[in-house]
Order: structure tokens, then sequence, then C-alpha cells
């Protein structure tokens, strides 16, 4: 079977090997190519959800007469007239059509050149239709809302025979506000229309939308600050915060107080218990007041009065070399954003702290703005409290306990063993940000050498039995010189080896 890398440049002569691919795969058979990872995962994913590839057309999920009503109240219909000006005059829209659809897979708007539209609605590739994976299959837009990834999908790359002679990009739509997907933004025509920069147009298009949600957040929130921060400084010192109307902490004060970075509105008369106190919730004119009386009485304050007021700082706990980075702050768990753990892992990695311009370059490059970072920080102590997150310089004023500081530790004093235990995962392998990257790739080029150095079998077998090793020949081949004639792994090293050298993909 060829390599994924290996599908012809031409969108014509593509799609016919697509078509073969696809037939192959769908009969159980050997297929004269591997279909890419998205598209393979998406046909499993959607043949699960007993999607017929011979279907005919998508389900109608509401009459076109609420159509006016149902775009006006999503929150992506304002920037619409930014995408026409935009997304459809630089797809040419003689040979495409912009779609955007809600979070569901929902088809809101259709907007192209009229042939193009017409042909669309032979396919009911129209407003009103549903195009969820669980509905129709691979599909750039519900492939996209599935994995929350811009997608592109060509031809037979659909699940769904009928939209072999259509080719698509499309990218999720997140909002700002509460980190869900909003819906997402398409570029489709005829299949000979393919170009690779489609992908990048439509992910451009999104951080477009995305950045302006944003910014008309940012409006909001500072509108919301002018308004009520009377408010909050009326309570005198009492811990307090500003919440939007979804729950989301604009503002805190003072800094003692650890908020999560939202707070559920949802509750009996407005109260929560938040770090031992019982905090109470009162609506204002477009957000609510939080506050949280000292006066709490008893044993839950004074066992935690100690790590405040006292000598003992608190812990802050990351564990960021696993699927699903997680950090916990003071016993408990705290909700993290991507950037808010990238965040945390460099100013981890800079115990004495960095000023603004330091921290933008670390995690954005020589594009990295101060002021942006600034906001970023403000934000992360609103959620941890302002006696984790100190500025002057920025830096973490809690206990560090991190597990990939923990693996720095080990691979520099030569313990490897605890070293394979703690590298379960590569640190933050979503990001892009140099600082992190960086770590990321020296951790791991680290553990590699010494294990191979030490050419010991057992440890050689670890490394190649888990994600960092699985891939790397040089260690299998390694691997196979130490590992005595009668051990049972001889086999297995010996079949992997081979499959790595013979059949990279």
């Amino acid at each position: 079977m060829k390599r994924t890398d290996d599908i012809p440049a031409d969108p014509m002569e593509r799609a016919r090997l697509l078509r073969r691919v696809h037939s192959a795969v769908l009969a159980g058979e050997r297929a004269p190519h591997a279909p890419r990872p998205v598209v393979f995962e998406s046909w499993r994913r959607s043949l699960a959800a007993s999607v017929d590839p011979d279907r005919v057309e998508p389900p109608m999920s509401f009459d076109v007469d609420r159509l006016a009503e149902i775009r006006a109240a999503h929150p992506i219909a304002a920037c619409v007239p930014l995408l026409r000006r935009t997304l459809l005059d630089a797809a040419d829209g003689t040979t495409h059509i912009m779609v955007i659809t809600d979070a569901e897979g929902n088809i809101l708007w259709r907007e192209g050149h009229p042939n193009v539209c017409r042909a669309a609605d032979r396919v009911r590739l129209s407003e009103g239709t549903t195009w969820s994976e669980t509905s129709m299959g691979t599909n750039a837009m519900g492939t996209t809302l599935a994995t929350g990834r811009p997608v592109q999908i060509h031809s037979a790359e659909h699940l769904v025979r009928r939209y072999h002679s259509w080719t698509c990009a499309a990218s999720p739509v997140h909002d700002p506000e509460t980190g869900r997907i909003l819906g997402s933004i398409d570029i489709s025509g005829p299949l000979h229309t393919m170009h690779p920069a489609l992908a990048a147009l439509v992910a451009a298009a999104t951080t477009l939308v995305e950045s302006t949600l944003r910014e008309w957040m940012a409006r909001r929130d500072e509108r919301l600050r002018e308004r009520n921060m009377g408010a909050l400084r009326a309570l005198r010192g009492e811990p307090g915060a500003l919440l939007s109307a979804t729950g989301r902490v604009v503002a805190a004060e003072p800094g003692d107080l650890a908020l999560p970075e939202r707070v559920e509105l949802d509750r009996p008369e407005g109260a929560l218990l938040l770090g031992g106190r019982e905090a109470r919730i009162e609506p204002l004119g477009d957000g609510y007041l939080l506050r949280a009386p000292r006066a709490a009485a008893t044993g839950a304050r004074s066992s935690t009065a100690a790590g405040r007021d006292g000598q003992l700082p608190p812990t802050l706990r990351l564990r960021f070399l696993t699927s699903r980075p997680t950090a916990e702050l003071r016993g408990r768990e705290v909700s993290l954003s991507p950037r808010r753990a990238e965040l945390l892992a460099v100013l981890a990695l800079s115990p004495d702290g960095l000023n603004a311009e330091q921290l933008a370059l670390a995690l954005h490059g020589e594009q990295g703005n101060p002021v942006t970072v600034r906001a970023e920080i403000h934000r992360l102590r609103t959620q941890l409290g302002h006696d984790v997150v100190q500025t002057k310089p920025y830096r973490i004023a809690a206990e560090v306990d991190a597990d990939f500081l923990q693996l720095r530790a080990a691979l520099r004093a030569g313990r490897l063993d605890p070293a394979l235990e703690l590298h379960r995962g590569a640190l933050l392998p979503s990001s892009e940000a140099p600082a992190v990257r960086e770590e990321r790739e020296d951790l791991l080029a680290g553990l590699r050498g010494a294990v191979l150095s030490a050419r010991d079998p057992e440890l050689l077998w670890r490394l190649a039995d888990g994600a960092a090793g699985r891939d790397d020949i040089e260690v299998h081949e390694a691997l196979l010189v130490v590992l005595p004639a009668q051990d049972w792994r001889r086999p297995t090293v010996a079949a992997r080896l081979h499959r790595l050298l013979h059949d990279p993909a």
C-alpha cells in the first residue's frame, strides 16, 4: 500500500485514485493507496453511526421560512458581511460557494455564483440541511465540527458517493466567550477546482471571524468594568468579582481568592461554595457581581488560612506530559485553556520570572505582542489568584510540582527508570510556543539519547514500547542487538523494525 503523501497533485487524477481507494476500503479489500488518517478515522466514525455510503440526500433540520429567525440568533450572523467581502472574493465566486453552518452542522448560509448554487441545489447542499458526520458521513463541514480542526475533503474522500464530484475545505469557529464551537465556515466547488490554498484561505477567514468576536467580547468586558467597578470597589476589601453574562470572570478584587475561569450561574438562590466561603451572585444590568464574604466561621477557613496568611505558599501541580494536561491548586483541579497551559509551562521553566517582552517572545516568537501577553496574564491571575501568579516580573509564586520539571531533573541525575515513567507523552504536544516546543524537543532528545547510551534491554524496551519510541528505527535496532536470543520480545521487535523499514506508512 502506498503512502498517503504519494497522492497525485492533479485534482482529476487524484479523484480517480480516491474512488478506487473508497471502493476497496468499504469492500474490505486491499486498497491501492492508504486513505489519509483524518479521512480514515472519519469513515470509521461515520460507519459506526450507520451512515449509508449510498445515501441520496441530507436530512432537513428546519423549514426555510424559519431561516431568517435562526440566522439572526446565531453569533456568526454579524460576521457574514465580512466573509462576503473577503472569502468569496478571494476564492473566486465563479467556481466556489461559501457555506456557513451552526455547531450541529445545519447550513445557515450558502452563497456564491448562481451556477454553482444550482449545482449545489441538485445535491441538496442548501440552507436548512444537516451535514454533521452522523448525518452525512465524511464531509468538510461535518468532519471539522467532529475534530475541531480545519479539514479539506476531496472527491471520494466523502463517504457518501453522491458527493464524489465535489471538493471542499472547512474550519471550525470557536466562541471566545466559552471556547465552544459555534459552527463552521466552508468553501465548496466542483472537484476540478481543488487547490491546496483553499484550506489556508478558509482557516484565515475563521481566524478573522474569531478575532472579530474576541474584539467585540473585549469591548463588552470593558463596558462591564466601566459601569460596575464601583460596585466591586464598594465591597471595601471583601473578595469579589465582576462576571460576564455567561459567568466568565472579568475583574476581581482583591486577588487572594482563587477563582475558576467561569462561575456556574445556575445555582439555588445564587449561592455557591468558593474556597471554603459561601459566595453569592447578584445580577447587574449586563453581568453579575460575585461576593465572597471573609466572615466564614471556621474550620474550613482556618485550614486554608495558614497557606495564605502564614509562611507556606500553595502548591500548583502541573501534569503536562499526558494526553489531557491538568493543573491542580489547593487540592482542586483547575480548568486550563491551551494558551493558559502554555503560559504556566513557560513560567514554570523560568522561576526567576520574565517581563512582558520576554514572555511574548517565549510564547509567540518574534511576532509576540507584550500587550496581548499582559491581557493573558491578567486573565490567568484572575483565575488562579494574584498570590499565585505575580507581576514585576511575571512569575509563579506558588510551590510548583510539574511532571516535566521532574523529568528534566531525573535526566540530569541519570535516573532513567523514573524518567521513562514520567514521560507518558510529549510536553503540550499541540503547542507551537517556541519555549514549549524547545523544551519538548530537548526532553525527548535527552531521554532518547540517555536510553540509547545505556544499552539496557529493559530501558530500551520501555522506550520502544511507548509513544516516544514506537516509530524510532534506531531504538528498535539497538534493542534487537541487546536482547537475548531467546527473549520473547525479539520477534515483536524484529516485526516492528521490518515494518518501519519497509512500510513507513
